[in-house]
């Protein structure tokens, strides 16, 4: 059996033993600092140089720009100022990028302060939100700074992964507390800050306190660098028999990451004995079709791979092992240098070029500086290695012209490789410019939107005065304060025009010009912001409607961030079906190749929730930050009748089943605390059950995270991190299993209606049921009726029935169900019936139908 991947925590009836338990009982300087360090030591933690010179001047109370190598114990540092804020009796926040690092910070500090001391805040759930110690995104952060500004009970903000503050989207997030919260204490951290005197002297002044800028090139780990000549197999093997594992193998593709992990099976990479240990590790842990059976291979030969495409429970047993020491080589993209957590001692890169978006390009020194950061591990290593991997044709070359050796006549016959077309080069000059180089100084990337302008107009005090030094003294240059400026003015004016900003003739009793007409929930720009306009599109439909369930669907779904691999892969085969029709009805091909411009992939409801929009958005300009995006995902999944496995292997996006996971996941989350439950009918409530439970039998880690963090069963026990175990069996959750059985059933009525006997002998050949079969039960039924009804009513409850023949052991624990097709004439008087092996879907984690008969009642 796996073991858990469990941290321990301490519960809010333990026993004298957090960090908590240490503070000193004052704020003197020198005791706190040597209570922490004391801690710590116990601890077995020895502070270095850096964290101690950080530590003595945050208990000293000033701000920190703390740049040190990865490695060098910043997440200590960061439990030192939570520990002086504690102390103090200030509340302190704790930001990341990214939800996956605030849960995991979350977690930690759990582990470190007790469970009473430390709350979250991701948009997505809360969890003892009135804790001193909070962790949240940094936009949850921007946005209490600019609805309650300086008077926010904010003490102290500890900024992870700061190089965050020039991403051109998100930046703004990074820089809004900075400019609204001078009472506050700030701790700004990361690896690859670069030159940071603008800071230094921005923050001074702001908030009145000295800053310390704490810098240290000198790792825990010393870093050794190389430029490889050899083919990336051979590298490879010469790593692992050097003793250099675990090698992290960095691409900068998902699909390029997995083709290298399976090209490396012909590397013996583990021993017996530890491929035997592995697979002990792994026990039951089930793999499903598709990319898992091939993870299954590669982690069992002590490969993995990790990447934001796989699904959570993959990322999650690769870490694991990796943690075990029991993977040697890991492929995975250049994202590990935010919040991967396997141990890491060399780091290979495949390549000094990405693709941006936009084009390809060298990486900036920040980048490769934070992806060679990751090799050696402290405490574990006493070096760590990057190695830099030459382009391959250029390695090929290279040994050509060794292997000829000094023959000038053998030199001029070689055909050298010429590099892939597009192809950017980099050559080893291009590797020491990017090692010597240090990261870039970081660019402000300040953002004006209706959010903002809400936000401060709601809180207490003149909201002109407060978005007048928020735009005129922010970090950006004057040309774009300027421009900021403007559009904030057409901001203001559309709020106003639309009735949702009144100005007052004199202040009011807490002091403002202008207010809001509406209440804002807290989240209302955070967490799907189009949520309240779903409330509204859904009063729009017909609950009587055959659709009516669907149709919430689609709407939801236009509010949810787009799956774009899924939404490329719909296009295409659109598309491809369109082509194939298209040259049936004889059409010219340039005709073809302009029809082709209309099609898209699937978008249920587009004129509906377009035209809702335009009217919605008149009351609510500030949703013009968010527009809606129709499309059919988890609609299409429904109408198509198909499973996870099935449906990433239909639309071939095994790479992005991660992704695909996240977004049915928000779909579901939002179908379940959006839509309200006057509107949830019963076929909707079916389709809701469906959802869920189809997501907990693929990886039930989100939902089992979010509902223990959102209904916390027992308030005294301890919060732990969501272990990776096998699905609940998925026969438990009766409604939604109904659904599954409901939904094979209809596929096969679906295949039926289109006759492809081929797909149908796929399904159940293994029971009897090949393609002949089928088409020789269905050729009476098509002799008599022209087609077979697929639409809303053929789908419905009345054409379907279950009967459960108990609920025993083994084989006799089946159902009996039966499928009556939609005949035209409404006769329906034909049927597919079948039975249910309910142990071999729970061992299955779906509905296993088999056939028994087709044909008339």
């Amino acid at each position: 059996m796996m073991a858990p991947l469990v941290l321990m925590t301490a519960s809010r009836t333990s026993a004298a033993t957090t960090l908590r338990d240490a503070l000193p009982g004052g704020t003197d300087p020198d005791a706190l600092f040597d209570a922490f360090s004391t801690w710590a030591t116990d601890k077995g933690f020895d502070l270095y140089p850096a964290q101690e010179e950080a530590l003595i001047e945050i208990v000293s109370g000033a701000n920190v720009v703390l740049s040190t190598p990865t490695g060098s114990g910043k997440s200590l540092v960061a439990m030192g100022a939570h520990f002086a804020a504690l102390a103090d009796g200030r509340r302190s926040y704790y930001t990341a990028p990214i939800k996956a690092l605030v849960s995991e910070k979350f977690f930690s500090l759990i582990e470190v302060f007790g469970t009473d001391s430390v709350g979250m805040m991701t948009g997505d759930s809360a969890v003892n939100p009135d804790a001193p110690i909070i962790c949240c995104t940094a936009e949850i952060l921007a946005n209490i700074a600019l609805r309650t500004g300086s008077v926010a009970d904010v003490g102290q903000v500890v900024m992870d992964e700061f190089h965050f503050y020039a991403e051109p989207d998100r930046g703004w997030a990074w820089q809004v507390p900075l400019l609204e919260l001078p009472d506050a204490q700030f701790v700004l951290m990361s690896a690859t800050l670069g030159d940071v005197s603008f800071f230094e002297k921005d923050l001074t002044r702001r908030t009145g306190r000295s800053t310390a800028v704490v810098t240290s090139a000198e790792r825990p780990v010393p870093l050794t660098y190389r430029y490889a000549m050899t083919p990336l197999h051979e590298t490879i093997e010469e790593l692992l028999s050097g003793g250099q594992a675990p090698v992290y193998v960095v691409h900068f593709a998902q699909a390029a990451a997995v083709e290298r992990a399976q090209s490396l099976m012909s590397i013996n990479v583990c021993s017996k004995a530890e491929k035997a240990a592995i697979a002990e590790t792994i026990g039951d842990f089930r793999f499903t079709k598709g990319f898992g059976k091939t993870l299954s291979r590669l982690v069992r030969h002590g490969i993995g791979v990790h990447h934001a495409g796989m699904l959570p429970k993959y990322r999650r047993l690769v870490e694991q092992l990796a943690q075990a020491g029991l993977l040697k080589v890991i492929c995975g993209t250049d994202t590990l240098g935010v919040g991967i957590n396997v141990p890491i001692r060399t780091v290979v890169l495949t390549a000094l070029t990405k693709f941006d978006g936009t084009r390809q390009r060298h990486l900036k020194a920040r980048e490769f500086h934070q992806i060679a950061g990751r090799a050696g591990r402290a405490g574990y290593d006493t070096d760590g290695y990057v190695v830099v991997q030459a382009p391959e044709h250029v390695v090929e070359n290279a040994k050509a012209l060794a292997k000829v050796g000094d023959d000038p006549k053998k030199k001029r016959k070689i055909v050298r490789k010429k590099a892939p077309e597009g192809f950017v080069n980099w050559t080893e000059s291009t590797y020491e410019r990017l090692i010597e180089s240090p990261p870039e100084p970081l660019v402000s990337s300040f953002a004006v939107s209706h959010s903002m302008l809400l936000n401060v107009i709601g809180r207490p005090g003149n909201a002109y005065d407060a978005m007048r030094r928020l735009l005129e003294d922010n970090h950006e240059p004057r040309d774009r304060q300027r421009k900021h400026i403007l559009r904030a003015i057409a901001i203001y004016r559309g709020l106003r025009t639309a009735g949702v900003v009144e100005e007052l003739d004199s202040p009011d009793e807490f002091g403002r010009m202008a207010r809001l007409t509406v209440d804002l929930q807290f989240d209302f720009a955070l967490n799907q912001p189009l949520s309240p306009f779903a409330l509204a599109a859904i009063e729009l439909l017909d609950p009587e409607s055959p659709s009516y369930a669907l149709d919430v669907v689609s709407i939801i779904e236009s509010t949810v961030d787009d799956p774009r691999p899924v939404l490329s892969q719909q296009q295409f085969l659109a598309r491809g079906e369109a082509v194939s029709a298209m040259k049936a009805e004889g059409m010219e091909y340039e005709e073809r190749m302009e029809a082709l411009e209309d099609v898209t992939y699937p978008k249920p409801l587009e004129e509906m929730i377009e035209a809702a929009f335009e009217t919605y958005r008149q009351g609510h300009p500030w949703v013009v930050d968010t527009w809606p995006s129709p499309k059919s995902v988890v609609r299409d999944m429904y109408e198509r009748a198909m499973n996870f496995v099935e449906y990433i292997g239909y639309y071939r996006i095994a790479r992005s089943e991660g992704l695909v996971l996240r977004y049915l996941t928000d779909v579901y989350d939002s179908l379940r605390h959006t839509v309200p439950d006057e509107a949830k009918t019963e076929p909707l409530l079916d389709l809701i059950e469906w959802l869920g439970e189809l997501v907990r039998q693929v990886d039930s880690s989100l939902l089992d995270e979010w509902e223990a963090l959102r209904h916390p069963e027992d308030e005294d026990a301890p919060v732990t991190r969501p272990e990776i175990h096998p699905p609940r069996p998925v026969t438990g959750n009766e409604r939604a299993f109904r659904v599954l059985v409901r939904n094979e059933l209809f596929r096969r009525v679906e295949l039926a209606a289109r006759e492809d006997y081929d797909t149908l002998g796929e399904l159940d050949g293994e029971d009897g049921w090949d393609a002949e079969s089928w088409a020789n039960a269905l050729d009476d039924y098509f002799a008599e009726y022209d087609e077979i009804g697929t639409g809303p009513d053929a789908r419905g409850p009345a054409l379907f029935r279950i009967e459960a023949d108990g609920h025993g052991d083994g084989d006799a624990d089946v159902w009996r169900v039966r499928q009556v097709l939609a005949d035209p004439e409404g006769n329906h008087d034909w049927a597919i019936s079948a039975e249910v092996d309910l142990a071999a879907s729970d061992e299955a984690g779906s509905a296993v139908v088999r056939v028994l008969h087709v044909g008339e009642l």
